[in-house]
């Protein structure tokens, strides 16, 4: 069995974000904060081996003393994030084991996952070396001027909307890293892509979207619910419909 290593970045500003003068990672969120809600999903996994939170040096001791039981119970470790999230996540791999095979990252403002998209993106990378979860873009796109008007409407043939978790053969983020250069990248995949790697996308889910503004917040708590339930076996007459499959 692979063995994983996730980083969770945790050290933005959440600049566009306010909702009990905290930052959006540390809300609470239906009786847990959004970071442990996202956490958790990998912590209990047999096959991920360390998981890294990354923060904001201002946040560290907040965070500590905060979240000090959720960390030991689930034996989550801490990094030191930088100016950008390409430094957060440089200062988080630098503390990855050797014996990990593959790096996962996920924004630790993702908490809306399921087992069953964790494990198709992690099962892809593992046969390609790099992998993301995406979704297919269905809006209409529009390319604006200066002055807030359209220029064009752009084609959404072919599109994707990035996702995380990312995940890494562990030796390709690294190198993906040490020939970073000027890019400054808005997920990791962008450096891996940079390195000439294909990364393979894997269909997520709309409702693994990313908490960015407090309308975000409000649709994560209706959908909390709302997220598909894992499968379990159950009793049923040898005439009941089937349950309708959850994607």
């Amino acid at each position: 069995m692979s063995k994983f290593a996730v980083i969770l970045p945790a050290a933005g500003k959440s600049s566009r974000f306010s909702l009990q003068k905290r930052k959006k990672t540390f809300v609470d969120l239906k009786g847990r904060a959004v970071w442990l809600r996202a956490a958790e999903h990998f912590a209990n996994r047999d096959d991920v081996i360390q998981t890294i939170v990354v923060l904001s040096p201002d946040d560290l001791e907040f965070f500590k003393e905060k979240f000090s039981p959720n960390l030991a119970f689930m034996n989550v470790e801490l990094a030191t994030g930088g100016a950008e999230r390409a430094d957060s996540v440089r200062n988080a791999l630098a503390r990855v084991r050797p014996e990990a095979d593959f790096v996962a990252v996920h924004d630790a403002a993702r908490p809306l996952l399921v087992q069953e998209w964790i494990d198709r993106v992690f099962r892809a990378a593992e046969q390609s070396g790099a992998a993301i979860l995406a979704t297919p873009v269905t809006s209409t796109l529009k390319r604006a001027r200066p002055d807030g008007t359209i220029e064009e409407t752009v084609s959404r043939e072919k599109l994707w909307a990035a996702q995380t978790p990312q995940v890494f053969r562990r030796q390709l983020l690294l190198d993906a890293y040490a020939k970073q250069g000027n890019l400054n990248p808005t997920d990791e995949a962008q450096l891996v892509e940079q390195l000439g790697h294909p990364v393979t996308l894997v269909d997520g889910s709309p409702m693994n979207f990313k908490i960015t503004t407090h309308d975000d917040f409000r649709l994560a708590e209706a959908a909390l619910d709302a997220l598909p339930k894992p499968k379990t076996l159950r009793a049923l007459h040898p005439f009941a419909d089937e349950e309708p499959r959850m994607v």
